[in-house]
């Protein structure tokens, strides 16, 4: 090859090597009849939160989404993980990666039936997990986020077949000030045109940054999540 006999090009190596600890405050739900060691397999819904809520105070983590629902009474038929995510940050995949690992290894976690959903800075951390990730997931639920196509690109190519099978209902806001519609849209676009084959997507017409208040308050919701179960 003609780059290989060029004298100007020198091929060189790196190696590194790097080590990090993070530390994960979360808040918990489980539901009634949930107890670690028990023998019943329950599903699970991880919950990211917006950027409004990072910090270290954990119980602001409760002001939206499915924990709100659980303050106000809810009584979900899966566990609830909602960690948060620190100041001056953002969702970070490996990060996740390792509290569910932790949480699916103390816990009595059905391993076919974890769920995912998350709301602006969490409806993008939704879309980067759940689209790098696909095999971990049964179903995702991205609200008002978006992502990076090249992660659907590579996933297309590596992990083909989970990908196909995530089921992925998203919403947004038609008149979102904070996030356009448009990037909700391509994310669709992008998993329908590498075939995933259950995509749906809501938009409120007359909504703007807040279109999950009503997608978590509907029970549709839930029970369509819990229609999906990974196979493999």
């Amino acid at each position: 090859m003609a780059a290989e006999s060029n004298s100007k090009l020198i091929p060189k190596q790196f190696h590194f090597t790097q080590t990090r600890t993070a530390e994960v405050n979360y808040l918990l739900y489980l539901p009634e009849g949930c107890e670690p060691g028990g023998a019943k397999r329950w599903p699970l819904l991880l919950f990211l939160h917006g950027a409004g809520e990072r910090g270290t105070n954990v119980w602001r983590v409760a002001v939206h989404g499915p924990p709100k629902q659980v303050s106000l009474g809810s009584n979900f038929p899966f566990i609830v993980i909602a960690p948060q995510c620190p100041e001056g940050q953002r969702w970070s995949n490996d990060i996740l990666l390792g509290l569910l690992d932790e949480v699916m290894r103390t816990l009595p976690v059905d391993a076919g039936r974890v769920y995912l959903t998350g709301l602006s800075m969490g409806g993008y951390g939704t879309w980067s997990l759940g689209c790098a990730h696909p095999e971990k997931f049964a179903a995702i639920v991205p609200i008002c986020g978006g992502g990076q196509m090249i992660d659907v690109l590579l996933s297309s190519r590596e992990k083909a077949q989970a990908l196909r099978t995530l089921g992925v209902w998203a919403f947004h806001g038609a008149k979102d000030p904070v996030v356009p519609l448009e990037e909700s849209q391509r994310m669709v676009d992008a998993l329908k045109r590498v075939g995933v084959a259950e995509v749906k997507f809501t938009v409120y017409p007359e909504a703007n940054h807040d279109s999950w208040t009503q997608t978590y308050q509907n029970p549709e919701l839930y029970d369509w999540l819990l229609r999906h179960q990974r196979a493999d």
